[in-house]
C-alpha cells in the first residue's frame, strides 16, 4: 500500500544537473512515487541567483538562505549538488543533524572530507548517497559497495573525466595537438572556459580517491593520490603510442598490491594496448574496467558528465534513500575495516616508454642500456633512428619502479651523449 503523505526533499543548487533533477521529480513523478512507494515533494531549493527563471520550479520554493532549508527539520532527504567544499560541508552536516538523508554529486568534497561526512551520517542514523560524484549516469558506486560486497577487488581502471577523454581521442583519430583539440573541446561545450581542473587531472583525482575507499575498504584521501595533468602530450607520443600498438588515456588507477598488504591511487596518461577494452572509449565517455577474485573483469560504460545523465544517478540514489526512510532503515555507510596503507608513487610498478634525443654515434646504445642496467630496469624493446648527428632513441622497459625509472632518467640526462628527454610515459593495461 503506497503511503499517501508525501517524503520531502530539498535541492541544494539549480543549474544544469540541479534544474534536470528538478525537472525529472516533476515530470516523472507518478512513476518515482510508485517505485518508492510514497510520493516526493519538492519542498525548497536553494539557488544563489533567486531572480532567474526556472521553469517547472514554483518561485515561492525558491530561496538563497540554504542553512534555513536545511534546518527546517521536516525534510527527509537534501540533495546537494552545488559542489565545492564550502558551504556544501556545512550545510550537508547540518542536514543530518536535523533529521535529513543525504544525497551528493560532490566528488570534491566526499574526496577531501567522506570519512567524516559518513560519521556524522551514522552519528544521526541517516544515508549519505553519492552515486553521480564519480561517472556521471554510469552505475559505479553501487556495484562496488553492494553488488561486488562479497568479493575481493584488486584493480579499478578508468577514464573517469569526458574533457580529457575527448580531448585525447581528437589527438589520436585527427591529428590534432593539444590546443587545437582544448579549442575544439570547448567551442562544444565539453570543456569548462578554465579547463584546469580537468586537463590537470584534479576532476579524476578526486573520483580515484573515492573509488580506491570503497574498493579496497580502506579511507584514501585526495592527498593520497598520485596525480599529473595531460596538458604535455604530443602528437608525437601519439605516434609512438600507434607503433607499438596503443593509444594514450588519461587513466584513473586504484591498485591492491600484488602481497595484498598495501594499495596505490594514481591518475596520469598512460599508452594502453589497442586490444584494451578502454582503448575503444571515444568522445566524451567514461569507461571503468574492474578486476576482482571472484567476478573476474567487468566494464562499466557510459555517459561520464551532463546535466541529465547525472540527474539520472542523484534520482537513482534518491529512490533508494526515500526506500530507507520509509522502511526506517538506511543503506550501507562507510566501509573502512581493511585500513590497508596508501603506498607512495615511487613504489608503483610498471612499464615505461622513454623517448631520447641522443647523438647519432657509435656507443650510444651501449651507454644507455648500462645506465638502465646499473639502476635494475630491463628494457624490453628499443628503437633508433638517425639523421645529421642527432637522432631518437625509444625504449620500452619491462615492469619497473616508479622510483628506480626516475633514477634511471636522472643518470640519462648527465650522459653527454643525451642531449634529452623528450617524454616518458608509463605502459598500463596489460
Amino acid at each position: 500500500m503506497m503511503r499517501t503523505r508525501p517524503l520531502k526533499v530539498a535541492l541544494l543548487g539549480c543549474g544544469v544537473v540541479g534544474s534536470e533533477v528538478a525537472r525529472i521529480m516533476t515530470t516523472q513523478a507518478a512513476d518515482l512515487a510508485a517505485r518508492i512507494g510514497a510520493p516526493v515533494e519538492l519542498a525548497g531549493v536553494a539557488v544563489r541567483r533567486p531572480d532567474r527563471v526556472r521553469e517547472g520550479i514554483a518561485p515561492e520554493l525558491v530561496t538563497t538562505d540554504a542553512t534555513a532549508l536545511v534546518k527546517r527539520g521536516d525534510l527527509d532527504v537534501v540533495v546537494e549538488v552545488i559542489g565545492g567544499i564550502e558551504p556544501a560541508r556545512m550545510l550537508i552536516t547540518t542536514a543530518f543533524e536535523h533529521g535529513a538523508s543525504v544525497v551528493s554529486a560532490n566528488k570534491a568534497l566526499l574526496a577531501q572530507d567522506g570519512a567524516a561526512l559518513h560519521a556524522v551520517a551514522e552519528e544521526h542514523g541517516k544515508d549519505l548517497y553519492y552515486e553521480a560524484a564519480v561517472a556521471g549516469a554510469i552505475p559505479l558506486i553501487r556495484p562496488l559497495r553492494e553488488s561486488l560486497a562479497g568479493d575481493k577487488v584488486n584493480r579499478v581502471l578508468g577514464i573517469v573525466n569526458g574533457t580529457t577523454n575527448f580531448i585525447l581521442d581528437a589527438m589520436d583519430t585527427t591529428g590534432a595537438g593539444y590546443q587545437e583539440a582544448l579549442d575544439e573541446a570547448t567551442a562544444l561545450g565539453y570543456a569548462e572556459a578554465d579547463p584546469t581542473a580537468d586537463v590537470e587531472g584534479f576532476d579524476a583525482a578526486a573520483k580515484a580517491a573515492i573509488l580506491a575507499g570503497i574498493a579496497f575498504h580502506t579511507r584514501v584521501r585526495l592527498d593520497d593520490v598520485h596525480r599529473e595533468g595531460m596538458t604535455e602530450v604530443t602528437a608525437a607520443d601519439f605516434a609512438s603510442a600507434r607503433g607499438m600498438g596503443c593509444t594514450i588515456k588519461l587513466l584513473a588507477i586504484c591498485e591492491r598490491a600484488a602481497d595484498g598488504g598495501s594499495v596505490t591511487a594514481r591518475v596520469h596518461p598512460a599508452m594502453i594496448p589497442l586490444t584494451h577494452p578502454l582503448a575503444s572509449v571515444r568522445g566524451a565517455y567514461n569507461a571503468v574496467f574492474v578486476e576482482s577474485d571472484a567476478s573476474g573483469q567487468l566494464m562499466f560504460y557510459g555517459p561520464g558528465a551532463g546535466g541529465a545523465p547525472t540527474a539520472s544517478a542523484v534520482l537513482g540514489d534518491l529512490v533508494a534513500v526515500c526506500r530507507n526512510r520509509l522502511g526506517e532503515t538506511t543503506g550501507p555507510g562507510e566501509s573502512a575495516y581493511a585500513a590497508l596503507p596508501v603506498s607512495p608513487m615511487g613504489e608503483v610498478v610498471t612499464r615505461y616508454h622513454i623517448s631520447l634525443d641522443v647523438a647519432d654515434k657509435p656507443g650510444v646504445l651501449a651507454q644507455v642500456a648500462t645506465v638502465f642496467a646499473e639502476h635494475g630496469v630491463s628494457i624490453d624493446t628499443v628503437r633508433q633512428q638517425g639523421k645529421d648527428g642527432e637522432a631518437s632513441l625509444v625504449v620500452v622497459t619491462h615492469r619497473a619502479s616508479d622510483a628506480a625509472l626516475s633514477g634511471t632518467v636522472d643518470a640519462l640526462r648527465k650522459l653527454d651523449t643525451v642531449r634529452g628527454v623528450a617524454s616518458i610515459m608509463r605502459v598500463e593495461g596489460e
